[in-house]
């Protein structure tokens, strides 16, 4: 019986992986390709050459897989069930004494995996797609020569958080740099300074009129003041420090709360971002949630053939994506906490999914 069981098993991850990998690739390949026909005559009006243009979208590929992948996993759910259905292997399943929810937990361990790749996927896209802007669009600098409040997020969890500055006097007023520490031997560092001014023949910052405050924690801390300091972290040029910020789809879970949490000190609306942040853990958990969903759902597919397994899939896709940019919204606004409006599409499709597993005939 165990034996037999393994074979199961192993039938029904190979027909759920076929599916899956042809989704979760196929559909941003589609798309790629799409958008590749609709900007090829404008990359190359910017002097792009064919092959830039090409690598360019190959690293927009990650993002596009993260994106898709709750719908593979639904469209191989759906599609798998719906399968053995119409060839009536689940019939013969229940003959020899496995349950339907026996036969669907490859499927569900199926959408735990894909949740650890989805994860995985969504920290390796950021630098992905960052590198694709950087192709295709190049460094866009403003084209003032003044910015106003603004944070910079700079290199080793450095973050700046800048009251004004002005490229043509070289100048920053009201600045605190913040450092993330990890303990002892690496603590947090803050220096707030009333200016800073840009050294051109030296390259380099020097701060005016600041506090420092090194954060260890406990009874460990310690603060000084200064009249001026050169910060040898603070290697931006002013022309760098007016570029454009980062999309949050170009940060990781990690980098953006490091920049919620300055935009936060420094009196800033971060729904939104906090919103986006959550995503970022709650769109890859659509996988296995939408797996619990759509196993069951396909039963019903089984029975009406493959055309209306389609259009469930379909149908199902649209109602979450819609679901997401509601919660946004909603999150964005206040009307509910962020982290759980991010949550709330994955909460109704789970208990969806519990309800229709529980009345599945077993």
């Amino acid at each position: 019986m165990i034996r037999n069981l393994r074979t199961l098993d192993g039938y029904v991850v190979r027909s759920w992986l076929r599916i899956f990998v042809l989704t979760a690739v196929g559909f941003p390949v589609v798309a790629i390709l799409i958008s590749l026909t609709d900007d090829l005559r404008k990359l190359l009006d910017r002097g792009l050459s064919m092959g830039e243009i090409l690598i360019s979208y190959v690293y927009s590929l990650p993002e596009h897989i993260f994106l898709v992948m709750p719908a593979a996993v639904l469209f191989a759910s759906v599609f798998t069930v719906g399968a053995m259905g119409r060839h009536s292997e689940i019939t013969a399943a229940k003959a020899g004494g496995v349950s339907f929810h026996r036969l669907s937990l490859p499927i569900f361990v199926c959408g735990l995996l894909a949740t650890a790749l989805a994860i995985f996927i969504g920290e390796v896209a950021p630098g992905a797609t960052a590198k694709e802007k950087e192709i295709q669009e190049g460094e866009e600098v403003r084209p003032t020569s003044v910015r106003y409040d603004f944070v910079y997020r700079a290199d080793q969890g450095w973050v700046y958080t800048v009251r004004a500055l002005d490229t043509g006097t070289r100048l920053l007023q009201d600045v605190v740099f913040e450092r993330q520490g990890s303990g002892i031997d690496y603590p947090a560092l803050v220096i707030a300074a009333d200016s800073a001014s840009y050294v051109d023949s030296l390259e380099s910052w020097r701060i005016w009129n600041g506090t420092s405050r090194i954060v260890v924690g406990g009874d460990k801390n310690a603060a000084f003041t200064y009249t001026s300091m050169k910060l040898r972290a603070l290697t931006q040029s002013p022309v760098d420090l007016m570029a454009e910020p980062k999309d949050p789809e170009e940060m990781r879970y990690a980098e953006l709360g490091r920049y919620i949490d300055a935009l936060r000190r420094s009196g800033n609306d971060v729904n939104k971002l906090m919103v986006e942040q959550a995503l970022k853990f709650a769109l890859p958990a659509t996988c296995l949630v939408i797996a619990l969903f759509g196993t069951p759902l396909a039963i019903t597919s089984a029975r009406t053939g493959m055309a209306f397994g389609i259009a469930v899939s379909l149908a199902t896709t649209v109602v979450y994506l819609l679901m997401i940019q509601i919660s946004k919204a909603v999150g964005a606004g206040g009307v509910m906490h962020p982290v759980a409006a991010a949550w709330f599409p994955n909460g109704v499709f789970f208990l969806a999914g519990v309800v229709l597993l529980w009345r599945a005939r077993t």
